[in-house]
């Protein structure tokens, strides 16, 4: 996990998913498991009390600032949300100054944005964890809840077979990770100009890493198919151009059909019904989707916990 020392003590920062090692992944999912179990009974569960979590959003949010926010307050801490238009931000301050006081005030900084070097700068002049709440090239939290939520329905994720169907995001990029991480292969299919990047994907295995023209065959005998729209965040302009490209990439009951009997389907939302998959697909029984998204809340309590607290 990238470390940055700030009056001798190690601040520990969730910039990627690879910034946890396989023991620190399963033991925040072990704590997930059991601060959802005590959310469902109502028991309190308060260990970060008078602890205080800073939202910064450079892009709109909706199950991120609702995780975030309702977990913080549920775990005894407070909240305070900043946007661009609310901030110094919005008028060009230097986000290392914005880091160095933001973080003198604050016990644990999220930050949703865009470059990933951007996070990175401020994480390298804060006093106190960041934890990437999403940039242009990764989605740490999203990955860590899809991966606890497959756990929830299946026994284990190690040597599973996971399909990605659309191009290569955020998303993509971080399954890519936990993949290399514990130990599962990643199928791969998009168009031929919306591929992985070298640069970030790096040295891969190919027994994490298999690659498809066609969607269909990137579906056979796999446990779980998930995608995203077809246009992120940032990509607006791109719209018609994408739609036309990715005509063959939605994922339908044919699909579906093509991976394992017991697969899962799984969507990072907001979804387009009609686009990258079919409404019989997102509201049908194969699909996790809801669970996937309120355990975006429950995970995000456990990192955090871990992030000021240490196990526990």
């Amino acid at each position: 996990m990238t470390e940055h020392s700030c009056k001798n003590v190690n601040i520990r920062h969730f910039l990627q998913l690879k910034d946890l090692n396989k023991e620190e992944i399963l033991y925040i999912l072990k704590r997930a498991s059991l601060i959802k179990s005590k959310f469902k009974k109502y028991e309190t569960h308060m260990p970060l009390h008078d602890r205080t979590l800073a939202m910064i959003f450079e892009k709109a949010s909706t199950r991120t600032r609702v995780s975030f926010e309702a977990g913080m307050y549920q775990m005894g801490g407070s909240v305070i949300n900043l946007t661009n238009n609310d901030s110094q931000l919005g008028r060009s301050e230097p986000i290392e100054d914005t880091a160095k006081v933001v973080s003198r005030m604050v016990d644990i900084v999220m930050i949703r944005t865009f470059d990933q070097a951007r996070i990175e700068k401020f994480a390298a002049h804060s006093r106190v964890p960041v934890i990437n709440g999403l940039t242009n090239e990764f989605h740490p939290c999203q990955i860590l809840a899809d991966i606890f939520t497959f756990l929830e329905h299946r026994d284990s994720i190690f040597g599973k077979k996971i399909a990605w169907i659309g191009d290569a995001n955020n998303m993509s990029y971080t399954w890519l990770q936990a993949a290399e991480i514990l130990g599962f292969t990643l199928h791969f299919s998009s168009p031929n100009d919306y591929n992985m990047d070298s640069s970030i994907v790096g040295n891969i295995s190919s027994s994490f890493l298999k690659k498809f023209d066609d969607p269909r065959d990137a579906c056979k005998g796999v446990d779980l198919v998930t995608t995203d729209v077809w246009t992120s965040m940032g990509y607006e302009s791109e719209n018609e151009k994408r739609s036309e490209a990715f005509a063959d990439w939605i994922v339908d009951d044919n699909m579906m059909s093509m991976a394992n009997s017991n697969a899962l389907f799984m969507h990072c939302l907001p979804a387009h019904r009609g686009e990258e998959v079919k409404a019989s697909v997102i509201d049908g029984p194969q699909s996790v989707v809801w669970d996937e998204a309120e355990n975006r809340m429950h995970v995000q309590k456990a990192l955090m916990e871990f992030l000021i607290l240490g196990k526990l």
